[in-house]
């Protein structure tokens, strides 16, 4: 998904509904300062917002540490409902994913729970995981993987629906189920291709070969992208300033920083999305009052 449908997206949404007016917005805006904790989707599901400054950037946190975060039943009711409530969300400009076990993003689906399911129920849950991750690579806003340890399986299929991915040194990421003859099924067959091409797909999935954080970031291609932030009621803005352009690398890791700095090397990526979301807000909230 482009940088600029997702944010053109969340803009439009902002400013498009009816009997929408200066003050509301005003107020609205004003409304974004305060902390709000989100109800928990579930145990394992955490939802916090971020305040002051901060205000617009949601981290997602992934919390079941005697399976190193792998996805069972309760846990990918608690995803699905988060995604779900995100993309309902006005107040929402960035999603950070990560998770509070150490040296695991996610281990991929429980397999000792699907172990106890019915060929039906194997079929079903694998249908509602790729369905879930589907909702979060269309989320209208940007989504970043802050990925610290393990990423295999479906958990890097996660990752994969993510923009961005944000990775430690000690990140593993890799997709070992065709080891025990299982299918990637939630969409890692088609996104992994589209990010370093299919040849190196093909080796990562014939083989279930696990890299390293380094080999991730050095498999992209580094390019320059143009960051446009832009809605209807902002096109006069554009014309009247300068495009806003963010370098990164379109591979299966954007950065590879030391262990333990991947949050902080994300959440700077997402206040330097937010801070630009919140630029052109403030811009139109000024077009809309003199207007």
């Amino acid at each position: 998904m482009g940088a600029l449908g997702m944010v053109t997206r969340s803009l439009t949404r902002h400013y498009s509904k009816k009997n929408s007016g200066p003050f509301k917005l005003h107020h609205q805006y004003q409304s974004w300062r305060t902390l709000i904790l989100e109800p928990l989707s579930s145990e394992s599901v955490q939802v916090r917002r971020l305040s002051d400054a901060d205000s617009g950037i949601v981290e997602v946190n992934l919390h079941r540490p005697e399976t190193k975060n792998a996805i069972g039943n309760e846990m990918l009711r608690g995803l699905r409902h988060t995604f779900e409530t995100l993309e309902m969300d006005d107040e929402a400009n960035v999603v950070m994913i990560s998770s509070s076990v150490p040296k695991a993003f996610c281990a991929g689906a429980d397999l000792k729970e699907r172990k106890e399911m019915t060929a039906s129920e194997v079929q079903f849950f694998v249908n509602s995981l790729r369905s879930t991750f589907a909702l979060l690579e269309a989320l209208r806003v940007p989504t970043i993987a802050v990925i610290e340890g393990a990423a295999l399986g479906g958990g890097l299929e996660m990752a994969l629906a993510c923009d961005l991915r944000i990775c430690g040194e000690n990140a593993v990421l890799g997709l070992p189920e065709t080891g025990l003859a299982i299918i990637p099924g939630a969409g890692g067959t088609q996104r992994l291709p589209r990010l370093v091409g299919k040849a190196v797909a093909k080796e990562l999935i014939f083989t279930g070969r696990r890299i390293e954080a380094k080999e991730a970031m050095s498999i992209g291609i580094r390019f320059e992208s143009f960051f446009v932030l832009c809605s209807v009621c902002a096109l006069y803005v554009i014309h009247q300033h300068s495009a806003l352009t963010m370098s990164h690398a379109t591979g299966l890791a954007n950065y590879a920083v030391p262990a333990g700095e991947a949050r902080p090397k994300a959440l700077e990526i997402a206040r330097e999305i937010n801070s630009k979301v919140q630029e052109l807000l403030s811009l139109m909230i000024l077009i809309l009052r003199i207007s």
